[in-house]
């Protein structure tokens, strides 16, 4: 063979060996989910606890006139039809999102000025201080002379009961900004509007997003106390007639309702902060257990 034909062989057998910029590389394993299993006993958890109390009241072994059989709960919720189940939790919803939203909007504001300003922070904290130690049901007697009984002062109720929560996590949110961070805006001479939208507001939105999902939560809470407010819909108002024709499996039906509901809500806002906190790298327990 020709030298030249030799080490043109040479050549092609040696790009043989080596991968092509355009060629398909295999498929990355999928990265196994060490919590998987736990995740699923979570999810099996509750629907076992049903199994178990379908068991015990079904022997006997609790009055069914005060816990009744969750086969007995959906088949009440089953009667009742869709359309209707759909209305309540609808009426509901809404006005959780209404109450929601204004209370949380305001809690934004109201928290941010006074975690910026100690001067702010002095003048509104005692009474804010004394407002939040009121009842929920404290407050729907001067709601109904105040607002009336139209949807006002169910939407109002409920957007005090989410209000506090996301405050108190605004004004501690910012107030923990480690100074350093602070100091470091003011070498690169950031104005307030600059300071606060890079530094201030980065460093408190863990704290924000937990005061959210806690609001979420209280707002869920005091819809019920707000839907006794002369309510002709809502779970609330399944509650409460459940409660005066003696009807158990109405009662807990729509307290099966507000647990999905909650869940479901709360999940939302999970994915909402993970989306919102993927930059962190925090501390989450799986190095120390991943250590046992």
């Amino acid at each position: 063979m020709p030298p030249m034909t030799d080490t043109r062989a040479r050549g092609d057998a040696l790009a043989s060996r080596q991968p092509s910029r355009h060629s398909i590389s295999p498929p990355r394993t999928a990265r196994r989910d060490p919590l998987r299993a736990w995740r699923i006993a979570g999810l099996a958890l509750p629907f076992a606890a049903l199994v178990l109390l379908e068991v015990v009241v079904r022997r006997g072994w609790l009055p069914d006139h005060l816990v009744p059989a969750p086969s007995e709960i959906l088949d009440t919720l089953a009667r009742m039809g869709i359309m209707r189940v759909a209305r309540h939790v609808g009426a509901s919803t809404l006005r959780v999102a209404a109450g929601f939203a204004a209370g949380a909007g305001l809690a934004l504001v109201v928290g941010a000025a006074m975690g910026l300003s100690r001067r702010i922070d002095a003048l509104f904290e005692p009474t804010f201080q004394a407002l939040r130690a009121i009842p929920s049901l404290a407050w729907v007697p001067v709601l109904l002379l105040w607002l009336g009984i139209d949807e006002a002062p169910k939407i109002t109720l409920i957007a005090i009961g989410a209000f506090f929560p996301v405050h108190l996590a605004v004004v501690a949110g910012i107030r923990d900004v480690d100074r350093k961070l602070v100091e470091l805006g003011a070498v690169y001479r950031l104005g307030p509007l600059a300071l606060f939208r890079r530094i201030l507001l980065p460093a408190a939105l863990p704290q924000i997003v937990t005061g959210l999902r806690t609001g979420l939560s209280l707002a869920w809470m005091f819809m019920v106390a707000a839907e006794l407010i002369a309510a002709t819909r809502g779970l609330g108002f399944l509650l409460s007639d459940g409660r005066e024709t003696g009807r158990p499996d109405l009662v807990f039906g729509a307290i099966l309702l507000l647990a999905l509901l909650g869940k479901l809500t709360d999940g939302a806002m999970r994915r909402i902060e993970s989306r919102w906190l993927g930059w962190r790298d925090a501390f989450d327990g799986a190095s120390r257990e991943g250590g046992k």
